[in-house]
């Protein structure tokens, strides 16, 4: 299976960008700030059975989940309106495993939505483990934070996604039972999924897919794909 996820920053801007198109191949797709519930028609074409999770503030946020596989259930949302609201996580359940996309909130400039993150991250925390009782998960989306130094081409932790606070969520919600799949992959490798539009120099690895432990010998390939569009790259999965 071919799983790729990708925060597209607007889904009718990279599809006028014509750099869509990348998604044909895979099995399952995760798109995150897709900032619209109208569709491009070259996505409706794809041939994918489309699931979307606007947020209700239009122009923001929200997820995409394109599927070759017919899922058992879609679970739309995490169970709380505040981040529910902002359309930020979607589920789908497959007969082996379920696959979640996740846009977590950034903390802001000023870090002032450094609490509200802090807060979805404990509350997603809590729905992927109920999850993970039941049978493997793979999440993967735009984490909005780093938890390696290598992980970034600068360190300033007032800067959203360096924090301390966030990485030390990040690190210790992976020791839970989840694998970095990148970093399974490429133990040594550095490349960066974000980009700063304003300074080309400001980098960081903040896009991943993590696996669940029943799932770590079932990881095939993963990798970030030099994709132009936005200003994140594409996370790619692959699992025997």
């Amino acid at each position: 299976m071919r799983i790729l996820s990708w925060n597209v920053n607007g889904i009718r801007s990279i599809s006028r960008k014509g750099t869509l198109g990348v998604v044909k191949d895979f099995d399952v797709v995760l798109l995150q700030e897709i900032r619209s519930s109208d569709l491009p028609l070259d996505v409706l074409s794809m041939g994918f059975n489309i699931y979307g999770f606007p947020a209700v503030r239009k122009g923001y946020s929200g997820v995409l989940t394109l599927s070759k596989i017919n899922p058992i259930n879609v679970i739309r949302g995490i169970g709380v309106r505040d981040f529910d609201d902002e359309g930020r996580v979607m589920t789908i359940e497959l007969g082996e495993f379920y696959i979640v996309n996740a846009y977590f909130p950034r903390a802001g400039d000023d870090l002032s939505r450094l609490q509200f993150k802090l807060t979805f991250n404990e509350a997603i925390e809590r729905f992927i483990l109920s999850l993970v009782s039941k049978k493997p998960v793979v999440v993967c989306g735009d984490f909005n934070a780093v938890y390696d130094r290598r992980d970034s081409s600068f360190w300033d932790e007032e800067h959203p996604g360096l924090t301390l606070r966030e990485r030390l969520w990040l690190s210790s919600f992976i020791k839970r039972g989840f694998v970095d799949t990148y970093r399974l992959i490429h133990p040594h490798g550095i490349k960066y999924t974000w980009r700063s539009y304003r300074d080309r120099g400001k980098a960081m690895r903040i896009d991943y897919c993590l696996v669940s432990g029943g799932l770590t010998n079932r990881v095939a390939n993963a990798d970030v794909l030099n994709v132009e569009g936005s200003d994140h790259y594409p996370v790619l999965l692959e699992l025997r």
